[in-house]
């Protein structure tokens, strides 16, 4: 049911969306450099382009109206707020928290977390409340326009053509075996925003804090978008045209390679497993050790960053940042590795059934941002200043 939605026919649907979206941030940047070179925040730019851009193509539903020095709406702040707040969870995250909801039914988990004297529980049980409600809130406002016909669809953000809407469609046309609950149709809502928002604004954020320390690279690109539009004498490019630029691409592809949002990945092992090793491993014992044993109820750590960085794939020049490796074919030991990334031999978004399932969303919206960015501006880095 979900896979569907993130089809390259819907993505193209999206694009005059993406667009409003990004032109009202060009708007919101200029108005900030009229008077010449400004120090600007891009990372909370950045931030709330990325919920901007999920709220209106992804709900039909406005965050930001991208005008205001801060963002006046709650669930920006929720959401800023919310990995920080986890965080402080620590042990209880990954350890006691599950053993509750596998052991415990929900009335008995809500009187045992309101009781518990910790702020950070609290907090974090408040701000998923806030989510599930504005979701809820959300989802109740599109059924209601869905069952009045496509005319009051029509009528929302978006015009119909949201996620959101897609998704509640095809969920109405579905033989009852296949049909999502309503209730995890709004579950997925609050993932939805929160894998948008916060791993494709790191990115974003990331490849320009990259043009900034390269210039001839920012130059470059810039004359690339430059060189496409004017063959539409100005006007927007297609998704077909924006995802053909090769240097657009390969900046994208390169900054995912080596600065992955997500630097790790925890799984864990539904039934005894045997691992293979790509190479052996010498042991203790001193013998080699060719194959791993997993019993089941095992978490696993995967280092996504580790697997995107190796030297023995990807060279001597791994740790270094060259959009222009991704201009020719990859080495052999790439091709031959068996890497199970969906996208382009890494893994930065994961591989398996368990893979993001928006990874072309998040590509698009990259490539959208980036290349009114790139073209309208020029970035360099604050003087005195450090950034990581």
């Amino acid at each position: 049911m979900l896979n569907p939605v993130f089809s390259i026919a819907h993505m193209r649907s999206m694009m005059p969306i993406f667009y409003d979206v990004v032109d009202q941030l060009k708007s919101a940047l200029t108005h900030r450099v009229q008077s010449g070179p400004q120090e600007i925040d891009l990372l909370g730019w950045m931030a709330r382009t990325a919920l901007e851009l999920i709220g209106q193509s992804g709900f039909g539903y406005s965050f930001d109206n991208m005008v205001d020095d801060v963002p006046k709406h709650k669930y920006s702040m929720v959401i800023k707020d919310l990995v920080p707040k986890l965080g402080r969870l620590g042990f209880a995250r990954f350890y006691i928290l599950p053993l509750a909801i596998k052991l415990l039914p929900t009335n008995v988990r809500t009187f045992i977390m309101n009781i518990t004297p910790w702020k950070n529980l609290h907090d974090v049980r408040d701000m998923a409340n806030y989510m599930h409600e504005l979701s809820v809130e959300i989802y109740e406002e599109k059924k209601r326009a869905l069952e009045e016909g496509e005319e009051s669809v029509v009528k929302q953000i978006g015009q119909g053509k949201d996620l959101l809407s897609i998704m509640m469609r095809e969920n109405m046309k579905a033989d009852t075996q296949d049909k999502l609950p309503e209730e995890e149709i709004i579950a997925q809502m609050s993932t939805f925003t929160f894998a948008a928002m916060d791993t494709t604004s790191s990115a974003m954020s990331r490849i320009l804090h990259l043009l900034a320390l390269h210039p001839a690279v920012q130059e470059k690109l810039r004359q690339e978008i430059i060189e496409a539009r004017k063959e539409r004498q100005g006007g927007n490019l297609s998704y077909d045209e924006l995802v053909a630029l090769p240097y657009l691409d390969a900046v994208c592809r390169e900054t995912l390679r080596l600065y992955a949002p997500v630097a790790t990945m925890m799984r864990k092992a539904r039934e005894d497993t045997v691992v293979p090793l790509s190479r052996p491993v010498r042991g203790v014992d001193g013998k080699d050790v060719t194959e791993v044993f997993i019993p089941r109820g095992s978490r696993v750590w995967l280092s996504l960053l580790n697997a995107n960085r190796s030297s023995e794939l990807w060279g001597p020049d791994a740790m270094e940042w060259k959009p222009e490796r991704w201009l020719s074919p990859l080495p052999e030991s790439i091709m031959d590795s068996k890497i199970p990334g969906i996208y382009s031999h890494l893994m930065t978004f994961s591989g398996g059934t368990r893979s993001c399932i928006g990874f072309k969303f998040s590509q698009l919206e990259m490539k959208v941002v980036i290349a009114m960015l790139a073209e309208n501006f020029k970035f360099s880095l604050p003087p005195g200043k450090e950034i990581y």
